[in-house]
Formats: C-alpha cells, sequence, structure tokens
C-alpha cells in the first residue's frame, strides 16, 4: 500500500467514529460538521473496503472490522502522538547510564562534582567514565553510539557533531617544595633537572620539546607516564620537574609544590566537549552536559 495517497487524518476521525459510534456526536468531538464527518467516513469506507457503522433499529453498530480496527488504531494514534509530542521526561524518574570519555585529567577535576550533582537532580542517572585513546578515537566512539558526550581538545569536528569550548587551560612548571632548582628559578635550572611527560601514547616529545627547539634548546625526558594523575606524585618523592596543565596540581597540599611560569612562552590549549547531533535531545545527556558545561566554567 502506498501510504502517500492515504489522508491520515481520516484515521483521527475514523476513531472518533468508532467511539462514539454516532456521526454527529464523533463531529461536535472533532470540530467538524456532520457533512464533514459524514465524507471522511465515506472515504474510511472505501479504505478499509467495509461499511464500519451500520444502522442497527434506531442506532448504529460498529461492524466486525471495525471493532477488530479499534485497538490498532487507537495504539497506532498514540504512537504517532508520542513521535510528534513525546511526553516531558522527569529528570528525577530517569533511570539510564550517560558515558563519558576523557582523560583522566578532566575526569578527575569533574567526576566528584558530578556524582554529588546527580545524587540530588537526577539520582537513576549512572556514570560511566571511559579511557582515553585520543581525539580520533572518541569521535569514532561518539560517532557508532559508543560514547554519549567526550571532553577534550578537538581541533575540528564535521557537521554530524557537536562542539563546544568549555575553557582555556595553560601551563606551569611544577617541582617539589624546597627542590634546588626553585631557588632562582629560570630556564637555565629547570633545564638541568629530568623532566616528567605524559603521553598517552608513549611519545618521548611533546609540545614543549617543539618550543625548546625554536630557542635552540633541549632538555632531558626522565620518564614518560600515561596520564597527569601520575605526575604530582613523582614531584614529591624525586627531583624531577614537570610542566603540567595549570588545573592539574592538587587543590589540597598544593603548598607541597614550587610552582613557576614557564620560563619561555609555551600556548595553552582549549578544553572542549563533544557529542554526537543524535543525542540533541537526549534529556540524560543534556542534563550531564549542562552540569560538565557549569563545573568547567566555574573552574575557568
Amino acid at each position: 500500500m502506498n501510504l502517500r495517497g492515504i489522508d491520515l487524518n481520516l484515521l483521527v476521525v475514523l476513531d472518533a467514529l468508532l467511539d462514539e459510534a454516532h456521526v454527529t456526536r464523533a463531529a461536535t468531538r472533532l470540530a467538524l460538521s456532520q457533512p464533514a464527518t459524514s465524507s471522511a467516513l465515506d472515504r474510511c469506507r472505501h479504505l478499509f473496503g467495509d461499511p464500519l457503522l451500520e444502522r442497527a433499529g434506531g442506532a448504529m453498530k460498529l461492524t466486525p472490522k471495525a471493532e477488530a480496527l479499534r485497538g490498532p488504531l487507537r495504539a497506532l494514534l498514540a504512537d504517532v502522538e508520542a513521535v510528534i509530542s513525546p511526553p516531558v521526561q522527569d529528570l528525577a524518574t530517569l533511570r539510564r547510564a550517560v558515558r563519558l570519555v576523557m582523560a583522566d585529567h578532566p575526569a578527575a577535576m569533574l567526576a566528584p562534582a558530578l556524582l554529588a550533582d546527580l545524587a540530588v537532580s537526577a539520582p537513576g542517572i549512572d556514570l560511566v567514565i571511559q579511557p582515553w585513546h585520543g581525539a580520533t578515537a572518541a569521535l569514532d566512539s561518539l560517532a557508532r553510539g559508543d560514547s554519549d558526550l567526550a571532553v577534550s581538545v578537538f581541533p575540528a569536528v564535521d557537521s554530524a557533531f557537536r562542539r563546544e569550548q568549555l575553557l582555556f587551560e595553560t601551563y606551569v612548571v611544577a617541582m617539589r617544595a624546597g627542590h634546588p632548582a626553585a631557588e632562582g628559578f629560570d630556564l637555565e635550572r629547570w633545564l638541568a633537572w629530568p623532566h616528567v611527560l605524559v603521553s598517552g601514547r608513549g611519545e618521548t616529545r611533546g609540545a614543549l620539546d617543539q618550543a625548546l627547539a625554536a630557542h635552540g634548546r633541549e632538555r632531558r625526558v626522565g620518564v614518560v607516564v600515561p596520564s597527569f594523575g601520575m605526575a604530582p606524585p613523582l614531584l614529591l618523592a624525586t627531583d624531577l620537574v614537570a610542566m603540567l596543565p595549570r588545573r592539574c596540581l592538587p587543590a589540597q597540599g598544593r603548598e607541597a609544590f614550587a610552582v613557576f611560569e614557564p620560563p619561555i612562552a609555551v600556548e595553552g590549549f582549549p578544553l572542549h566537549m563533544a557529542w554526537h547531533a543524535r543525542r540533541d535531545d537526549d534529556l540524560a545527556v543534556r542534563h550531564v552536559a549542562a552540569l560538565v558545561r557549569a563545573h568547567l566554567a566555574e573552574a575557568a
């Protein structure tokens, strides 16, 4: 059957006719004239190849075909209404998981605050924080539907995705308080000590090495670690130094570190949130995204 040749408004009229079993009452209920309702009934009879309503004594009676249509027709119209005007969901009763893919640095910043907020505003939303394997892998995961939100640096995304900047992060140089390089800190003292480099892919050079090369200088990388969370304990236990995102150092116990601006200019980076366009109307994802946005705006 070719649905393009069918006026689906007829089904609304038919639903009223079958419910009322009376043309005038159905017309009143639909705010239609009686002739228009009678005409619609004739068209429905032609469409279904059945009288649908037959006169029996002084009243109209549904045919067996009409009786069989009542349940499926009512369910169909309810489904159509749910598509066009979906019911408003209540965050307090929503039960589902929202999957976030992000590196350990933003995850450590966000997870405690997100969980505390969700416990109040949407206790049925569970967070699944997925491991970080790079921006390309994160976008692929969003595209496949394996992840709902991603927080990291996304230089560009195509039209299938949404992306917004949450904050701009800058770098600091950190070492343990009392480190020999802290007194009279400058470029020479900085480069005299081995550095911690954070690389999820195990690379031994980063943005700082490029900046140093532009000045004809280089550093020694004493250790490469896969996550920012590993760097502060290493700094406290050794004479290593590190250049880290400013918000990487723990707020509690910050006095245990000596912190300086980098002796040479090193460009910071934006932190983005991204999701696939198909999640635009997902209430749970939108709510978690709003919380992420609010907490990072506060951090900024």
